[in-house]
C-alpha cells in the first residue's frame, strides 16, 4: 500500500522555493491535463482535477511554473507573474 501512495507523497523541497516530484508523476499531471504548457512555462488548468499531494497548495491556480528534468525527477519552480 505504501508503494501505491509514494508518487503522491514523494515531494522533495529543493533549494529556495523549488520542489521536485517523480518524473512519472509529472507525466501523469500533463497527461490528465491538470497542468498544461503555456509558452515556456506550465500552468494549472482549473477545469481538470489535480491529484492530491502530501504537501497541499503546490500548484495554485494562476501561477506559472518552470520544470526541469533531473535524475528521474522533475524540479518545479514557481515563475514570476
Amino acid at each position: 500500500m505504501a508503494d501505491e501512495q509514494a508518487p503522491f507523497a514523494d515531494v522533495r523541497i529543493e533549494d529556495g522555493e523549488a520542489f521536485s516530484i517523480p518524473e512519472l508523476k509529472w507525466r501523469e499531471l500533463l497527461f490528465i491535463g491538470a497542468l498544461k504548457a503555456d509558452g515556456d512555462a506550465f500552468v494549472r488548468d482549473p477545469g481538470r482535477p489535480l491529484t492530491p499531494f502530501a504537501i497541499p497548495g503546490l500548484f495554485p491556480e494562476g501561477a506559472r511554473f518552470g520544470a526541469v528534468r533531473r535524475e528521474g525527477r522533475v524540479v518545479i519552480r514557481r515563475l514570476p507573474a
